[in-house]
């Protein structure tokens, strides 16, 4: 059916529906799960989820490479979503901040008058933060290569720099459960445990979204679903990936440096 107008009126389709449902399964198997009964729920909302994500990614992928419904005006109203995504996530993480320095910057007699409290021996910055930093900082050079290798139709390139950002956001994953699992305190050491295990944990799941969103656009790139003009797709993950580097600097100077 051929439209007036150039926007995309997408066909009815069962992925939100399931994905509210697989969101709050796996939400109330979590309250389950704390209380002591079995991660079956947590499993079964999760993977529901996964499920939803590569169903509903696969017909997104073929409306915008394969049937040409991603026009100018759509790719218009698609950047200004990813925008105002970006800046919910930026307030999001603002909350936690907010947590951090309300309790950092006058701390009450319950903590010792001091920051770090009393009794709590905080991670030195300068070893597997500093590293986290740089690896961080590294994928964003070799995310932006890839971009403008795509934009100067090198594809050769444009794969090369996008498995290499892949491979750091592994690596970064890598590093920051090793940092927990060797950590001198936990989320249940007062305030100090819970801001930091909270903020730096949802940060760390930025990073695996980030990094399974890079995978995607990775075999889309293989598979030249990506032009020089046409590649929206790999931009969002890019303008994510941005984003969630410029919070791990806010996260290592205050948090890990600062807050040490």
């Amino acid at each position: 059916m051929n439209h007036q107008h150039p926007y995309h009126l997408v066909d009815q389709s069962p992925w939100p529906l399931i994905a509210s449902l697989g969101a709050l399964i796996s939400t109330v198997g979590l309250v389950l799960w704390f209380h002591g009964f079995s991660f079956f729920v947590v499993f079964l909302g999760l993977s529901s989820l996964i499920v939803v994500s590569i169903f509903w990614w696969r017909d997104v992928i073929r409306e915008s490479t394969f049937q040409g419904h991603h026009t100018y005006s759509v790719g218009v109203g698609l950047r200004f979503g990813m925008v105002l995504f970006i800046t919910s996530e930026v307030l999001f993480f603002f909350a936690f901040f907010w947590a951090f320095f309300h309790s950092s910057l006058a701390p009450v007699a319950e903590l010792g008058v001091c920051w770090p409290p009393s009794g709590i021996e905080p991670l030195n910055p300068f070893l597997v933060p500093l590293l986290n930093t740089a690896v961080l900082l590294c994928s964003g050079v070799t995310i932006t290569w890839s971009h403008h290798s795509i934009i100067e139709n090198n594809m050769f390139n444009a794969v090369q720099g996008l498995f290499f950002t892949v491979l750091l956001g592994i690596y970064f994953t890598l590093l920051q459960a090793w940092e927990y699992y060797d950590a001198p305190f936990t989320i249940s050491d007062g305030v100090y445990g819970s801001t930091f295990f909270v903020a730096t944990g949802f940060h760390g799941l930025h990073v695996i979204i980030g990094t399974t969103f890079l995978s995607v656009c990775f075999f889309r790139l293989l598979g030249y679903h990506f032009s020089n003009y046409h590649h929206f797709g790999f931009e969002a993950a890019a303008w994510y990936w941005h984003f969630v580097d410029v919070v791990w600097l806010f996260l290592y100077v205050s948090i890990y440096w600062w807050g040490s």
